[in-house]
């Protein structure tokens, strides 16, 4: 019996899969955001100068806080014949014109092909219509600015391969 060959591939920046809970805190419906064009995640910390006259000169820095934040285009879709734009598209545009509970929304972001990546958490979204020429397709460009956590979950989308 041979020994497999572990092969590394490089990743590709259309890694990421996002979702969103369109039920309830309760009762979870995640549902997929479509068309993805672009993702930016990141995770700043807010570091504060700790030095003090003990450290020989050496600068001390102290991590006080976190943030986190999205950054995604998306194309737009909708149906023609119905009149309506994606359920999903809808809701995290509603969401950016309220205040308060009804201004976040809950998301979940992971690694499409299963590896361990996922995050999930409530952020307030910014709605932007990218405009453009008669020629471009409709975009959307989408803040989505956390508030509190972002959680480390288990990646959904991971699954064994079965023998």
């Amino acid at each position: 019996m041979s020994t497999p060959v572990e092969t590394n591939e490089n990743e590709l920046a259309r890694e990421w899969r996002l979702e969103v809970n369109m039920g309830t805190g309760e009762v979870a419906d995640w549902q997929l955001c479509p068309g993805v064009r672009e993702f930016q995640p990141s995770a700043e910390p807010n570091i504060e100068d700790s030095s003090d006259y003990d450290s020989d000169g050496w600068a001390g820095n102290t991590k006080t806080a976190q943030a986190w934040e999205l950054a995604v285009t998306i194309r737009r879709k909708a149906n023609k014949a119905s009149k309506v734009y994606s359920p999903v598209h809808e809701a995290i545009r509603l969401a950016a014109d309220e205040y308060g509970d009804a201004n976040l929304v809950h998301l979940r972001w992971m690694n499409r092909n299963g590896l361990p990546e996922a995050y999930e958490g409530k952020a307030i979204p910014t709605w932007a219509p990218a405009g453009g020429e008669y020629s471009a397709l409709g975009e959307v460009e989408i803040t989505f600015t956390g508030d509190g956590p972002r959680l480390v979950i288990d990646n959904p989308l991971n699954e064994p391969e079965t023998p």
